[in-house]
């Protein structure tokens, strides 16, 4: 099962880019993340682990599992039974750029274990893409 947003942000990629990789500010600009730690060094990295905390939900220990720098990652959490894997990705437009920001559930039971999120993380999925919408139009600094 995979929920997905995309939004169009007046802003180049490398701007939307500049705040999206920027994970441990997230708290910033959207209520769907409380915090972000990075565990394994200051940057997002393949192979890098970030501890996500997020109202509702128990913390969740992502791995980052690819990484296009002003394009976007992946990261995944959870095992073999149930897993969640979240694509952020930014594709450039006439006018600026386009995220597309998707969870898919996976795993042996994740299809079943994802049905009682659905709605949160469609909740959640909205608030990310109008808060880095928001960041990235604004200006830096």
């Amino acid at each position: 099962m995979e929920i997905a947003r995309s939004i169009d942000i007046t802003a180049s990629p490398d701007r939307v880019w500049a705040v999206m990789a920027d994970v441990t500010r997230w708290p910033e600009w959207t209520a769907s993340v409380t915090s972000v730690e990075l565990l394994d060094g200051d940057v997002l990295r393949v192979g890098g682990r970030a501890l996500v905390n997020q109202p509702k939900l128990p913390p969740a220990r992502f791995v980052v599992t690819s990484l296009d720098p002003g394009r976007g990652f992946v990261w995944r959490t959870g095992g073999f039974v149930v897993r969640a894997t979240a694509r952020h990705e930014i594709e450039a437009t006439s006018t600026g750029s386009r995220v597309t920001l998707a969870v898919h559930f996976g795993g042996l039971l994740g299809c079943l274990a994802g049905l009682p999120y659905r709605k949160l993380t469609r909740e959640y999925l909205d608030l990310e893409a109008e808060g880095l919408k928001a960041r990235s139009e604004s200006k830096p600094g």
